[in-house]
């Protein structure tokens, strides 16, 4: 920015310059100054003056104008919140999931463009977009020193059209860069390389680091004090595109803390504690801001670990401010001297440098913690906001074996609790092929030609399961761990945390502890970095030695790419309906998300992983408990193998080493490996679309022109009714409380017998070769058919089973009038039949509908089946948003109302009638008509909730309108 150009800016006068210690200049934009004329600035919270910069530094008296800084500027506690922010980020990140059908969407606008005679140039990201490939890898090896080597092979296979793809949008998009697979995971990534603490204009104007990403645990960046969140891919690909990214203005909950953890209390305990008490705080769509001297204390990937669980408390952000501690980091993970000494230099000048102690910032509210409070837990087996004290497990487990489903329980009769079965007992020469790939599943396949190089990874996965010789004689029973991973960003991104699991395997081994061989065990971390530490400390082999070896660098396990069971470890479950458990260091245990066969999923810090691993149950209490018996048979307890502070303290010093994060970082430049430099993607402006069940131009743009003619129509809706009204509608589901992203858009494996199985089948894809939803999103037609697929969503519009049990899968009624009426059949089926006859349809559901990950297709795939509005008691924040910005009503029933209490059957003819101007969180009109013709109303919120998303929903949706914009002469 020219000196010219800022004295036109409305707030010129607050353009300032700072000095940094060695005496460098610099501008910035000051908040100070500011205060000058808005007083109240000064006693801003941290998070909210960050915002505040972005929105004065951008006031261009257009998208943004004076108005908006003055909003902003005079935040009041406890205000009503009808301002509209407009927030400009300073880039944007993407994990492969999610940021693969972005860069469909963007390859579909450039092709609009070309056919439009537009220049394709016009889709270009305005501000750096960094893509990291972190969810393909899946644990099929593990517990072997060549795991990780085969599962990159694996990963490579199965997943070379989606990286050429990747190739053609690196060359493609002057801003856009990948970190190729095999370096760790996005939110790891981030903290630790791609965050570079103040960014700097051209015209020496310096600025805090921001951003969005299209992961919701992009909060893990808030720990080092930089304003993110995440956003569903819609929204991420309009701020890359230049939209600002516009939400309501927030409460912000200070969060103090105070007191120190007490001896033998992890990092992963406190946020698992943190997560319950926000939980019940109800912060959704709510910044958290930490502060106090209990703040202070500390260390950066402590708060990390906390900011990146933000999605699970459900607060928009979980920010800490930029302080000693900071710094410190920075240092540690060889940021330059010049970058630190900027980063401090600007936030001194700014006055946002450190932790605030209690009274200086007025707050929405204030929650307090004693950390001398934070005892051993874990959370499960079905929300990670259900912590469990470590001593209360194996009765909670006890407890909810038998409560009904309603109540987060298993619905099963407490005597089959303590019943063992024997797993088959097929030999190694006894495993044949089919029982992997799909019976009669031959060579001679009719095979699509963009898949037949994959075929090796079809016998790849059959060599990988199929030793069953760890399994032989073994007996399993509800409560037996299956799976134990070391996994995830929130944890393995904490040097103390995962030091701790290194110690703990090394006292385990040395007092003679094992690992039963039928348990799934695998070591997952985020960064190369980890790996170099337990190394140089020596600790890899003893986790080695109980199986825990390097199986990848990525979210495997926590996503869902744990790698299947072994098929007689698979048969033993079902055929004896067993509820086994998984226990990770993850953030999300939601149903089916961890592995379909595995119902219970307990979250917990890296060295309990370790220990419910040996012990092989969770019906062991590891407070009383042994974990096992060791040399000569003598019970070993879980605190003869728990490590010190100080012997954790002690081996710190070895994983932040400036040099060694430089060293490993440089090589994502320039030598990103010979799997990765294998891979060839087409040159070009614009992608020309191949034959694949893996990318195919999305459909979103269909018919599309310039010039909406529906959005100016006054009598005309985007969902083709008069006035905006959705008329005749019948009910797709009626769904219960806490329906997640993972429930509606699963990410995990692909059943041959559900829609999305039988269209791969039909295309030649073998059974071995389907991977996972997760990693075809590029793909709709794998997608849409994928919506509301999960195996254990239960849409409570079919009738109980004889025992009351609920049928589970995507499964509907077909409600129209005809042959086919009351009718059980996929949603999908259904979706499709209702679309050919002109059918809208709708959804109802619980509370906190579309928790979870920041899945666009969630959104993107309730579109396509043709769901016009989704009517729900709650919403979480960034799935209604996207419901918006997919040209979805999103619709919320009154307080002490639900589906219920309305007396639904899923019969019924349903009308919605939101105001004629579609005004922002409007009163709606509900109206039902019953199968016997009786009609009444009732009264909804639109949960439309900003002017912009007016505009959205008008135009067809985010993506039209973000188009309409950049192609416009």
């Amino acid at each position: 920015m020219s000196k010219k150009k800022s004295q036109s800016h409305e707030f010129a006068a607050t353009r300032k310059s700072f000095k940094t210690a060695s005496g460098k200049e610099g501008e910035f934009f000051s908040l100070p100054a500011l205060a000058k004329e808005f007083p109240s600035v000064s006693r801003l919270p941290v998070s909210i003056r960050i915002v505040l910069e972005s929105v004065l530094r951008n006031c261009d008296g257009r998208k943004i104008t004076r108005e908006h800084v003055q909003q902003l500027a005079n935040w009041a506690p406890g205000a009503a919140r009808t301002d509209e922010i407009p927030f400009v980020v300073s880039r944007v990140v993407l994990q492969d999931f999610t940021g693969v059908p972005l860069l469909a969407d963007l390859a579909a606008m450039r092709s609009v463009a070309l056919k439009l005679g537009k220049k394709p140039k016009r889709i270009e990201p305005l501000v750096p977009v960094d893509l990291v490939v972190d969810h393909s890898v899946m644990v099929d090896y593990y517990g072997t020193k060549k795991a990780l080597d085969l599962n990159m092979k694996l990963e490579f296979q199965r997943n070379r059209e989606r990286y050429e793809f990747m190739k053609w949008g690196m060359q493609a998009f002057d801003t856009f860069g990948v970190v190729p697979p095999g370096f760790g995971i996005v939110h790891q990534v981030n903290l630790e390389y791609l965050a570079r603490g103040v960014h700097k204009t051209k015209g020496g104007v310096y600025y805090p680091d921001t951003l969005v990403g299209t992961d919701s645990h992009t909060t893990m960046i808030n720990g080092i004090g930089v304003v993110a969140w995440g956003v569903g891919g819609i929204e991420a690909e309009a701020a890359m595109l230049g939209q600002p990214v516009y939400f309501l203005t927030p409460d912000v909950v200070g969060f103090e803390l105070t007191g120190r953890l007490r001896e033998g209390v992890t990092a992963t305990d406190l946020v698992l504690t943190v997560t319950e008490i926000l939980r019940r705080e109800k912060v959704v769509g709510k910044f958290v801001e930490f502060f106090g001297e209990g703040t202070r204390t500390l260390a950066l990937p402590d708060r990390a670990t906390i900011g990146n669980m933000a999605p699970e408390y459900g607060a928009t952000m979980g920010f800490f401010p930029v302080d000693e501690k900071t710094i410190e980091y920075f240092k540690g993970t060889g940021r330059t001297a010049g970058e630190i000494e900027a980063f401090e230099a600007y936030f001194r000048a700014q006055g946002l440098f450190g932790v605030p102690a209690n009274g200086e910032i007025d707050y929405s509210q204030v929650v307090r913690l004693d950390l001398g409070d934070v005892t051993p837990s874990l959370a499960g087996p079905k929300r990670p906001q259900d912590r469990i004290e470590l001593g209360k497990v194996a009765g909670q487990f006890a407890s909810l074996f038998s409560k009904p489903a309603s109540e987060n329980g298993f619905n099963q009769p407490a005597e089959r609790l303590g019943r063992r079965f024997p797993v088959g007992g097929a030999t190694q020469d006894e495993a044949p092929l089919e029982r992997v790939l799909p019976q009669g599943a031959e060579r001679n396949v009719v095979e699509m030609v963009a898949n037949r190089s994959t075929l090796q990874s079809a016998e790849a996965v059959a060599v990988a399961v199929a030793d069953t010789s760890a399994h032989q004689g073994v007996v399993i029973g509800s409560g037996d761990v299956l799976i134990a991973a070391i996994t995830s960003c929130t944890n393995t991104s904490n040097p103390s945390v995962m030091l701790a699991a290194g110690l703990l395997a090394k006292k385990a081994v040395q007092a003679g502890l094992k690992v039963q061989p039928h348990i799934k065990t695998s070591l997952a971390p985020g960064s190369r970095i980890v790996t170099e530490y337990l190394t140089e400390t020596g600790l890899l082999p003893y986790l080695e030695k109980l199986g825990f070896a390097l199986a990848g660098y990525g979210c495997t396990t926590c996503i869902g790419n744990s790698g299947d069971l072994a098929p007689e470890l698979n048969e033993a479950i079902t055929n004896n309906d067993l509820v086994c458990a998984a226990v990770l260091s993850g953030n999300r245990n939601f149903e089916a998300r961890i592995h379909p066969n595995i119902k219970a999923n307990f979250l917990a810090s890296p060295p309990l992983v370790v220990a419910y691993a040996i012990a092989g149950t969770v019906l062991r209490d590891l407070m009383t408990e042994p974990v096992g018996k060791g040399k000569g048979g003598r019970d070993v307890y879980l605190g003869d193998i728990w490590p010190t502070s100080d012997e954790i303290y002690a081996l710190l010093k070895y994983a932040m080493k400036g040099k060694a994060f430089r060293e490993n970082y440089a090589k994502v430049r320039t030598e990103p490996g010979k799997l990765w430099e294998k891979i060839k993607g087409v040159s070009g402006q614009t992608y020309n679309w191949p034959l694949s069940t893996y990318i195919a131009e999305p459909p979103f743009f269909k018919d599309f022109a310039i010039k909406n003619v529906a959005s100016t129509a006054v009598d005309t809706g985007a969902a083709g009714q008069k006035g905006y009204k959705i008329e005749g509608a019948r009910i797709m589901a009626l769904f219960g409380d806490s329906i997640t992203t993972d429930h509606i858009s699963p990410a995990g494996s692909i059943k041959e017998s559900s829609p999305a199985g039988q269209w791969l089948l039909a295309h030649g894809v073998m059974k071995a070769d389907f991977n996972s939803y997760g990693a075809r999103r590029g793909n709709h037609e794998i997608m849409m058919r994928g919506t509301f697929a999960n195996v254990r969503i239960k849409n409570l519009m079919i009738p109980p089973r004889d025992d009351g049990a609920r049928e589970e899968g995507g499964l509907t009624l077909y409600q129209n009038d005809g042959v086919d009426k009351g009718k059980k059949m996929f949603i999908y089926d259904a979706a499709m039949q209702y679309i050919r006859e002109g059918i809208p349809t709708v959804v109802f559901a619980g509370e906190e509908y579309g928790t979870g990950s920041s899945r666009d297709w969630a959104a993107k795939g309730t579109q396509l089946l043709g769901i016009k509005a989704v009517i729900a008691r709650s919403f979480e924040r960034i799935h209604r948003s996207n419901l918006v910005g997919m040209g979805v009503l999103p619709l919320q029933l009154r307080p002490g109302e639900s589906w219920e209490t309305l007396g639904l059957k899923g019969n019924e003819r349903i009308d919605v009638i939101p105001h004629p101007e579609l005004k922002p969180q409007s009163e709606a009109t509900l109206a039902i008509t019953s199968a016997d013709g009786t009609r009444r109303e009732i009264k909804l919120t639109l949960r439309i909730d900003t002017p912009v998303e007016v505009e959205y929903y008008r135009d067809g949706g985010i993506l039209p309108f973000v188009l309409r914009q950049l192609l416009a002469d």
